[in-house]
């Protein structure tokens, strides 16, 4: 049983085994189990695309785009670069160490753990597990339970087209992995994409072993609308990235902040673009999402309050509905701005001056991500150079996140470690530092007796 710990001792024990015997390491083996990967999921697409539907009511399109799409891009490109990847750099060697040549050499670690969320259950299963692959390690997938449909199809798949003892699932839950497992065994990584409460406990545990862990974990990301801002491209941008998966993303717009010389005429626009994508009535739209559970969904509702509406505010907690909701705010320490939302409410924030933005943002430091919306450069370079955050988009949304070659990863509160592209593969692998000297000329002045040698040594180094 894939729940039971006894399971995942055993699991654990045959990949170390199958890690230790060199098989994942070569570059053949590891080319061929991603090429193995995506011939799994193109046989399969429709049926990820029903398990994403029936647990999010993710439409074809979006489920592809977001979910299966983006993989696919992870590995097409690692099998691009793999060999380049692997092969060990020529880095310089300082004049005083000669005659030496040094490398570094791409260590695989060893038994990578990936736990996931259930926002996007396939993508943040599969991205994390593209780098552990092409790294030459070998893999426990841990999924959420929540997104139940897509948990079950993830246990089928890899059962199907990968042999337990390189990659497994476990549906082990929370509190066993982490009291129980992470801190009993030593792994060669944890990648734990989730909330910040959870991050902490699963960073404590790997303490145990001294696990190294990467720890994606979100935040209050702000959306920057500057008075230069092209406002109908801002409102179309910032409708779609906040509310595509139901505002159920980690990267998503979680409050605006609109300069008061544009924010009448940029709330209407929004206001516009909402109801062209979703219609009047988004209940009625089959392409727009649900939120995972009934307790999430009331979990929003409660944030929601009626004298702020802006727009929307219905919902349904029968069907796990709530509209796409703009209020407007005020008040950092409110309770919509205490944690980040991760749903379809979006707070705006009126500002004056450059240094409110410093201001507000601050009172949620280190945010996964920012967006900025504007035509000024100074404006634009303010923003980037004085507020620390993950990464971002200037006039976009989330799109960064698709690209294979930047890192993502948080800073602070918001995460440590950062994957994607090489990225993923220099996060799951050792760099392994080897110096060669040459036999041929030896040099005695770093031999004893060092008497009237000093003088020669600071002649190459001062």
């Amino acid at each position: 049983m894939t729940n039971s710990l006894t399971y995942l001792y055993n699991v654990y024990r045959q990949q170390l085994d199958f890690f230790n015997s060199g098989a994942t390491k070569g570059y053949e083996f590891r080319r061929a189990q991603l090429q193995q990967l995506k011939s799994c999921i193109k046989k399969n697409e429709a049926a990820i695309l029903e398990a994403l539907q029936k647990d999010l009511n993710k439409s074809a399109f979006e489920g592809y785009v977001t979910e299966i799409g983006t993989v696919y891009e992870e590995i097409n490109f690692a099998l691009k670069n793999l060999r380049k990847w692997m092969k060990p750099k020529r880095v310089n060697t300082p004049l005083p160490l000669m005659p030496s040549s040094s490398r570094i050499y791409s260590e695989p670690l060893g038994v990578v753990l990936i736990i996931a969320p259930w926002n996007y259950p396939l993508q943040l299963n599969l991205s994390p597990l593209v780098a552990a692959i092409a790294a030459g390690n070998t893999v426990i997938l841990k999924p959420s339970e929540l997104a139940v449909n897509t948990e079950a199809l993830l246990i089928r798949l890899i059962a199907e087209n990968f042999d337990p003892a390189y990659i497994s699932v476990t549906t082990i839950d929370g509190p066993t992995m982490s009291n129980s497992f992470i801190k009993t065994n030593t792994l060669g990584h944890i990648v734990y994409t989730g909330g910040e409460a959870v991050g902490k406990i699963i960073m404590a545990a790997a303490a145990e072993q001294l696990t190294p862990v990467t720890l994606e974990l979100g935040g209050k990301s702000p959306c920057i609308i500057t008075k230069s801002a092209k406002l109908d491209n801002a409102a179309n941008k910032v409708a779609w990235s906040k509310f595509t998966n139901a505002g159920q993303t980690c990267v998503a717009p979680d409050y605006l902040l609109v300069h008061s010389l544009v924010y009448d005429r940029f709330i209407g626009k929004l206001k516009d673009a909402i109801v062209k994508m979703y219609g009047n009535d988004a209940e009625e739209n089959p392409e727009y999402p649900r939120i995972i559970n009934t307790t999430h969904t009331e979990r929003i509702i409660a944030l929601i309050e009626k004298e702020k509406l802006l727009y929307g505010g219905n919902y349904n907690v029968a069907s796990r509905y709530i509209e796409p909701t703009v209020l407007s705010e005020n008040e950092t320490g409110s309770a919509i701005m205490r944690a980040e939302i991760f749903g379809p409410l979006l707070p705006v924030f009126k500002y004056e001056s450059e240094q409110d933005i410093v201001n507000i943002v601050s009172e949620n430091k280190n945010p996964l991500a920012l967006y900025i919306y504007g035509e000024d450069q100074k404006e634009i370079d303010f923003v980037i150079e004085k507020i620390p955050f993950g990464g971002g988009c200037i006039n976009n949304g989330l799109i960064h996140v698709g690209n294979v070659h930047l890192p993502f990863g948080g800073i602070g509160s918001s995460g440590i470690g950062a994957y994607h592209g090489q990225y993923g593969f220099e996060r799951l692998s050792h760099k392994k530092a080897v110096m060669r000297t040459a036999t041929w000329f030896d040099i005695p002045v770093l031999y004893p007796p060092f008497k009237n040698k000093l003088k020669w040594v600071k002649k190459l180094i001062k």
